[in-house]
């Protein structure tokens, strides 16, 4: 059974890029996908800080990477780039760790000046670690993610469109 590693570059716990992700998670195909979910929240800071190797949470983290076959990456854009904690987690898991792997990347931001925070700031640090196969990443507005009343997310219907299209092409491309 293949798994789709949900990975939150998130530090905050009621974050939009996470909500994004598993409502992402959600458009998978459910036969035959498990979908592991590893956050930053996931380590302790101090292993995050002091680069701490030898963290057993890092090392399940690492063994949930070495097992999915795709990651469905979200993360925040802050100042052009995407949040210092989620670098040292990419740091602190093996260089060739993202190798075979089919890697989805989305972002979210507040403004459209960080559209290519996905293309300029994560790609190149994903196919250092080995990623061939990065697909188009989705970049979201902040103000197209909404909440209702129940906290149920709401998604503009063109964020919707391309989040679909996104997870069919992440689909195809692990069980191709």
């Amino acid at each position: 059974m293949p798994d789709i590693l949900l990975l939150s570059g998130s530090p905050s716990a009621n974050s939009r890029s996470e909500a994004v992700l598993h409502h992402a998670a959600g458009l998978l195909p459910r036969q035959g996908f498990t979908t592991p979910f590893v956050s930053v929240r996931d380590l302790p800071p101090e292993d995050l800080v002091l680069t701490k190797f030898d963290s057993p949470q890092l090392k399940q983290i690492q063994a949930q990477v070495a097992q999915a076959d795709g990651i469905l990456i979200s993360a925040p854009v802050y100042k052009a780039s995407y949040p210092g904690v989620f670098k040292a987690l990419l740091d602190l898991l093996d260089q060739d760790a993202l190798t075979g792997k089919v890697i989805l990347p989305m972002a979210t931001g507040g403004t459209l000046a960080h559209l290519l925070a996905i293309d300029f700031a994560m790609k190149p640090v994903l196919s250092v670690m080995g990623a061939t196969h990065i697909l188009k990443g989705i970049y979201i507005l902040s103000a197209q993610i909404q909440f209702d009343a129940d906290g149920k997310l709401q998604l503009e219907a063109e964020i919707e469109e391309r989040l679909q299209a996104g997870i069919q092409s992440l689909v195809e491309a692990v069980n191709s």
